[in-house]
C-alpha cells in the first residue's frame, strides 16, 4: 500500500479474475453487518471493472466495537478475525476478481481516508462498530468521503431500492452553474458498466424573487420558466460531449425547482447508486463536503459516491 500507517500491515493475496490495470476497488470491513454488505457492493463493483478488490480492516485499539460478532479488543500478535471472517465469506466464489486482504493498526479516521491513494474505489459501510445506531453515516464515513483521494461510495444499511425490479439507474446530481466534471465523467462511466439509465438531477432557485418598483419582491412566473430554460440549456451544453462519448448510455435530465438536496435523496429510493461531487466550487479548495454531499450522505437510501475534483472520473 502506497499509505504509511501507524503499527502494522500486514497482507495476503487470493487469486482471481485479471486486472485490466486500473487502480483497485478498496473495500474497508469491520465485521459489522454494514461492512458486510459494503463488501458485497465492493465485490460486485471489482468485478464490473476487472480490477482486483482489496480488503482492509483497519485495527483501531482506541475504538469502542458494540456492533458485530467481534467485541474483544485484539492483543497485538494475534490474528485477525475479521479478515478471517472477510475471506472465509467471499472465498471459494466463482467469478471472483483477485482479491487481497490486509490488516492495518491504527486509528481509523486516520488511516481509512489513506486507503484511497492508489486506489480506483474506497468502498465502505454508512456505519460500522463504533458509534450510535441512530446515525445514519458515522465520523469516519464522513472522514474518507471529506478526505480520500479517490471517489468513494458509501453503502447504507438499507442499500435495496424501492423498484428492484426496474432497469437499474444511476442519479447524478449536477450544479449547472458551477458543474464538477470529474462526476459527471464517473457518473457515465459507471452507467455504461452498468447498463443503467443515467438520471441527471439539475436544481435551480426556487421561487424566482422580482423587485416591484415600490421595493417589494414579488414571485414571477416567468422569471421562474425562464431560469428553468437557462438552467436546462447549460446542462444540455455541459452533457453533450460525455453523451458523445458514451452513446449506449440513456440519459434523462430533470431540472427541478428548490433544495437539491431533496430531489437526490427521493431519487436514490429507485436508483442503483447517486453521484455526487465532493464540494462546492465557491468554497475555498480544499477537501470540503458541500452541504448537499453532506446530506444525501445523510440520508440517501441507496448507495452513494462522493467524487473528489482531482479524480479522474473513470
Amino acid at each position: 500500500m502506497s499509505s504509511e500507517p501507524v503499527g502494522s500491515v500486514s497482507s495476503e493475496s487470493v487469486s482471481g479474475t485479471e486486472p485490466d490495470g486500473g487502480g483497485p476497488v478498496v473495500v474497508a470491513v469491520d465485521g459489522s453487518r454494514g461492512s458486510g454488505r459494503a463488501l458485497e457492493w465492493a465485490l460486485a463493483a471489482a468485478a464490473l471493472r476487472a480490477v482486483p478488490l482489496r480488503i482492509v480492516h483497519v485495527r483501531g485499539y482506541d475504538v469502542p466495537l458494540v456492533d458485530g460478532p467481534f467485541a474483544a479488543v485484539l492483543e497485538r500478535g494475534e490474528s485477525d478475525p475479521v479478515v478471517d471472517w472477510a475471506r472465509e465469506s467471499v472465498v471459494g466464489r466463482a467469478g471472483l476478481p483477485d482479491l487481497e486482504f490486509v490488516t492495518v493498526d491504527g486509528s481509523p479516521g486516520r488511516e481509512l481516508p489513506r486507503l484511497g491513494a492508489g486506489a480506483g474505489l474506497l468502498v465502505l459501510g454508512s456505519r460500522g462498530r463504533g458509534g450510535f445506531a441512530s446515525l445514519l453515516l458515522g465520523s469516519n464515513g464522513l472522514a474518507c468521503a471529506r478526505e480520500a483521494p479517490c471517489p468513494v461510495v458509501v453503502v447504507p444499511r438499507a442499500a435495496e431500492p424501492e423498484a428492484p425490479e426496474a432497469p437499474p439507474r444511476v442519479v447524478l446530481g449536477l450544479s449547472a452553474p458551477a458543474p464538477d466534471e470529474h462526476s459527471v465523467a464517473f457518473a457515465f462511466a459507471e452507467a455504461g458498466r452498468r447498463g443503467a439509465r443515467l438520471h441527471v438531477v439539475v436544481a435551480y432557485p426556487w421561487p424566482v424573487l422580482s423587485s416591484t418598483p415600490a421595493g417589494e419582491f414579488v414571485m414571477k412566473a416567468v422569471a421562474d420558466e425562464e431560469t428553468e430554460r437557462d438552467y436546462a440549456n447549460l446542462a444540455d451544453d455541459l452533457l453533450a460531449p460525455y453523451r458523445e462519448r458514451h452513446p449506449d448510455v440513456p440519459v434523462d435530465l430533470f431540472i427541478v425547482p428548490g433544495d437539491a438536496a431533496r430531489h437526490l435523496v427521493d431519487a436514490s429510493h429507485a436508483a442503483d447508486l447517486v453521484v455526487v461531487g465532493r464540494h462546492r466550487r465557491r468554497l475555498a479548495p480544499g477537501r470540503i463536503l458541500g452541504s448537499v454531499t453532506h446530506a444525501v450522505l445523510l440520508h440517501a437510501a441507496c448507495p452513494v459516491a462522493v467524487v473528489p475534483p482531482e479524480s479522474a472520473g473513470a
